[in-house]
């Protein structure tokens, strides 16, 4: 599913008028036509209800006038709120604006403060409201006027149905402008916007409903959107059918560095979620001491013991072994609850740069590489860094708010700089690649926020990887079946207290449910 920025969304509205030829006018009816559908779809009582349009005098109003009158053709009773005057409407918007006039639906001008206070106690009576007043393309903050009629809105905590975009949110970021409407529901056009689907814009959206206004296709081509949203048809051609003839050898072989003294549970999670994945064949290795800990609680995976340099920790002197132990793999994943020692640190970052495997970093790998980012652009084979917005401020030297306000930005930015695939974890999983793109992750909730989930999705990735899925699409995949598991486990167990291992042993009922869909 593709997702559109603003400016993107601007360019193919603009070529299909000026290019294919279909009138804007013509748009905007389709806009307001499938919005009225959806309407009524989330609120089949409203012939009961008192409805009101607040518009602002451009196209997003434009929008707004013509779900009034459909209402209005419909036997809705239905009022307009313009927050400007009439004769400063114009273009599409105008003709819409001029139409209702015959239909007979009330057209109140509150242009400014003062006629507001004149209207005030009216439109607090109403008890639905549609939202027209700004839409996409918004990038300062909301101010005066119009921050006064948004939060007087949210104030009456009355059900708001958004046009396109709840007012005052950012189309690009998902960031509330200032103030922004908080919709119950929002109707987009044509393509979702990538800030309906990132926190905090999904709160601010509500039910989502992307209408068809009649982009045609090929433009939407040439204009090149960049960002996608992750679904279950997106991820399943690339998971691999088995042959009848498959064996343990022939569907890949994971080698994980990971655990010290006190986090073995990490690489144990790392290391079983790759099995719960598909992948035929896991080792573990891990400092010499932790290998009797570690064989204990693994039964599936084997464990290889490799040359410690502190008490349960790994060091360089490791990495003739760990070189010898990448023959015959086809994946690394290292990180895990692998400590942060300075001899560890020389260990990660001389594999990072000697490693010919793709290589899956997460936890104490990225905090090992936070001082050393330069060199994942001269590493040998294909990068993928999961780490969480604390580790993501670590790589970019930076605070965690500022990642949180922009993740998709970040994401993409780190990605293209230093040529590795990114997934950067939390609601709205974020995918971003080399060349560019960014994927949204669908799926997932908040009672993933507990301790293990991170090391599941670390060794899922790797796991896929290992049975020959592309870098890109098992960071993908990865992502979209952590989080469907982990949605199915909310739905049976509850909203939180199921733990990271019910997650990994639910992968393999998601995997099913994607390839038989």
């Amino acid at each position: 599913m593709i997702l559109v920025t603003a400016n993107e969304m601007q360019a193919m509205d603009r070529q299909t008028i000026e290019d294919f030829g279909v009138p804007g006018m013509v748009l905007m009816e389709n806009a307001g036509r499938g919005a009225t559908r959806f309407l009524l779809e989330q609120f089949p009582d409203i012939g009961n209800r008192s409805v009101a349009v607040i518009a602002g005098r451009g196209n997003n109003g434009g929008d707004g006038f013509v779900i009034a009158r459909y209402l209005k053709q419909k036997g809705i009773q239905v009022q307009v709120f313009l927050l400007a005057e009439s004769s400063s409407v114009r273009g599409d918007a105008l003709a819409n604006l001029k139409l209702l006039k015959p239909l007979q639906v009330p057209v109140v001008e509150i242009p400014d403060e003062g006629s507001f206070s004149d209207f005030k106690s009216h439109m607090q009576k109403l008890d639905l409201w549609i939202d027209a007043i700004l839409g996409t393309g918004l990038k300062s903050d909301v101010t005066g006027y119009f921050k006064e009629i948004i939060d007087f809105i949210n104030s009456l905590e009355k059900p708001v149905f958004a046009v396109d975009m709840p007012s005052g949110l950012n189309s690009d970021t998902g960031q509330p402008c200032g103030s922004c409407i908080r919709a119950a529901a929002t109707a987009t056009f044509a393509y979702a916007k990538t800030g309906h689907m990132v926190l905090p814009g999904a709160e601010y959206t509500g039910n989502l409903k992307v209408v068809d206004i009649g982009i045609p296709p090929h433009i939407a081509a040439a204009v090149g959107p960049q960002h996608f949203l992750i679904t279950a048809e997106l991820i399943r051609p690339q998971l691999i059918a088995r042959p009848a003839g498959a064996h343990k050898g022939s569907t890949g072989h994971l080698l994980v560095i990971a655990g010290t003294a006190g986090k073995t549970g990490a690489a144990v999670m790392t290391s079983m979620a790759a099995l719960r994945g598909g992948a035929g064949l896991v080792t573990l290795g891990a400092a010499e001491s932790l290998n009797p800990i570690l064989e204990g609680q693994l039964l599936e995976a084997m464990t290889v013991p490799l040359p410690e340099s502190g008490s349960g920790t790994l060091g360089e002197s490791a990495f003739g072994a760990i070189h010898q132990e990448l023959a015959g793999k086809r994946c690394l994943a290292i990180g895990p609850g692998l400590g942060q020692a300075d001899d560890t640190k020389k260990l990660v970052r001389k594999i990072i740069r000697r490693c010919e495997i793709p290589v899956v970093v997460d936890a104490d790998g990225l905090n090992n590489m936070a001082s050393a980012v330069k060199d994942f652009s001269h590493a040998r084979a294909p990068i993928i860094l999961t780490p969480h917005p604390g580790e993501m401020a670590r790589l970019l030297d930076t605070d965690v708010s500022e990642i949180q306000r922009n993740r998709i930005a970040c994401s993409r930015q780190f990605a293209v700089r230093h040529k590795v695939h990114v997934v950067l974890k939390g609601a709205a999983t974020i995918v971003a690649h080399p060349d560019g793109r960014v994927y949204v992750n669908s799926t997932g909730n908040a009672g993933m926020a507990s301790g293990g989930m991170g090391d599941v999705l670390t060794g899922l990735i790797a796991g896929l990887i290992a049975q020959g899925v592309s870098p890109g699409a098992a960071c993908r995949a990865g992502v979209y079946l952590h989080g469907a598991a982990a949605d199915s486990l909310a739905e049976t167990i509850g909203p939180y207290g199921y733990l990271a291992g019910e997650v990994m042993n639910a992968i393999p009922c998601e995997i099913r449910k994607v390839l038989h869909m």
